[in-house]
């Protein structure tokens, strides 16, 4: 029996256990016009109505999708690695009923959810799970902690995939009882962590071929469980990794006169290339010039022949982010020029745009929070210098991401992303499975 059959039981749950909307005797059977363009569908039921059966549903698949969640946190794999994420996904798909189909890369999968009824040319709705883990050792304690030596689900990510699988079953109930007015595609995105990201993946093997509108949700550990952080607009910023090599003739640090001080250089890179790309950029679009590694030189003696500086380059927005990639190498030779005869090259990889939510796309999700956790659920949320190449599917259909809260309530220093120590409360499952479910059938 593999992991996911074993799971399955908890998570696909049986038929009696199940609040069907067909069933007559069930309250408010009031149902609005259809909604579909295709004809012959049944008819959609009222919001009133739905909503209730999402909220129930949900909270009854809760057991076994914490389940599901504790499996593949114990089990991360990093990006482009996730073989065993991917068929637990792929076989929880295939016990709905479901056909998933693995991207060309091996990892990361897509599965359509489509009613008969539906005009196969019509579009579909995009939800986005990214699934890949952390090159970190955690250090939760949690008893179901990665088993993993130095992988770690640090950013979510399982949590994000746990909730898209219970929105898997959810609409898939809806279709079957022919109460799903539109056809959803499922995208369980591999590498979003890696640079080139996995979004690339998916727009090269044409999963985004069909797909009108897109929606992603991410862990926030600054928003409390229960609640939605949302904003029309970048929500991310760009990012890039930079690498600035420098190369010289070398030489005895008694006679710098006869060499190029490529040390001095990469010193004068360092501290002077962020405050001068400022001045080269719109200011208003912040871009972040920071360093992580200097490497150059063994010997107190000898002037290196080569050396290299590794960082990030963060921008607001997409203008700004693209005049300074622009700049960047042009003025990283005219910092190093003063220092001798040095050749500098910059690389800039990643490629990551903003992630810039369009105010349809924002509208449906907060209409969809509104139905099914409340208004005072939904909470603004500021823009984050953090890098998500979900703004790559942006950029090829509109949608928005936004911010599920996981943070317990009353939780105070609560770890942040990327910490070897972050956690989820679980709760924030449900909240997920009501909210993207609503913002699909809504």
């Amino acid at each position: 029996m593999t992991a996911a059959q074993g799971l399955g039981s908890n998570f696909v749950m049986r038929e009696a256990n199940r609040t069907d909307m067909s069933d007559p005797s069930a309250p408010d059977r009031a149902v609005t016009a259809d909604r579909s363009a295709g004809t012959g569908a049944a008819a959609v039921p009222s919001e009133r109505e739905l909503t209730e059966w999402i909220t129930t549903r949900a909270a009854e698949l809760q057991p076994g999708l914490v389940a599901v969640r504790r499996d593949l946190h114990a089990h991360p794999e990093l990006g482009r690695e996730e073989v065993r994420t991917t068929e637990v996904i792929a076989e929880q798909l295939r016990r709905l009923g479901l056909q998933p189909s693995v991207l060309r890369v091996g990892t990361g999968l897509t599965c359509d959810i489509v009613p008969d009824f539906v005009d196969p040319d019509a579009g579909l709705l995009g939800l986005r799970a990214d699934i890949d883990a952390l090159p970190l050792t955690e250090t939760t304690g949690l008893p179901f902690a990665s088993t993993n030596t130095g992988v770690a689900h640090s950013c979510g990510h399982d949590v994000h995939t746990t909730i898209l699988l219970g929105v898997a079953q959810l609409l898939t109930e809806l279709r079957d009882q022919g109460k799903l007015a539109r056809g959803v595609r499922l995208i369980f995105q591999p590498a979003e962590e890696s640079s080139p990201g996995g979004a690339i993946d998916v727009v090269g093997d044409n999963r985004m071929l069909g797909v009108d509108e897109v929606y992603a949700l991410h862990c926030d550990p600054g928003v409390d469980v229960g609640q939605i952080g949302l904003r029309t607009g970048p929500i991310t910023s760009a990012a890039d990794k930079v690498t600035i090599e420098v190369h010289g003739p070398g030489g005895h640090t008694s006679r710098p006169q006869l060499s190029a001080d490529l040390i001095g250089g990469l010193a004068d890179l360092a501290n002077r290339l962020p405050l001068l790309l400022s001045r080269r950029v719109d200011p208003r679009g912040t871009a972040s010039l920071v360093w992580g590694v200097i490497e150059a030189g063994h010997a107190n003696n000898a002037i290196p022949e080569a050396g290299s500086l590794k960082g990030t380059l963060r921008c607001l927005d997409p203008a700004t982010w693209r005049a300074a990639r622009t700049a960047l190498p042009g003025l990283a030779k005219e910092v190093a020029a003063p220092w001798g005869e040095l050749e500098v090259q910059v690389f800039l990889s990643g490629d990551i745009p903003p992630t810039v939510n369009h105010p349809a796309g924002v509208t449906r999700l907060t209409r969809a929070g509104q139905a099914v956790l409340g208004w005072e659920a939904m909470v603004d949320t500021p823009q984050s210098l953090g890098g998500e190449d979900f703004g790559v599917l942006l950029s090829h259909a509109p949608g928005a991401m936004a911010r599920l809260g996981v943070r317990s309530v009353g939780g105070h220093d609560w770890p942040d992303l990327h910490r070897p120590d972050f956690m989820a409360d679980e709760g924030a499952i449900e909240v997920g499975v009501h909210f993207l479910t609503a913002a699909a059938a809504l």
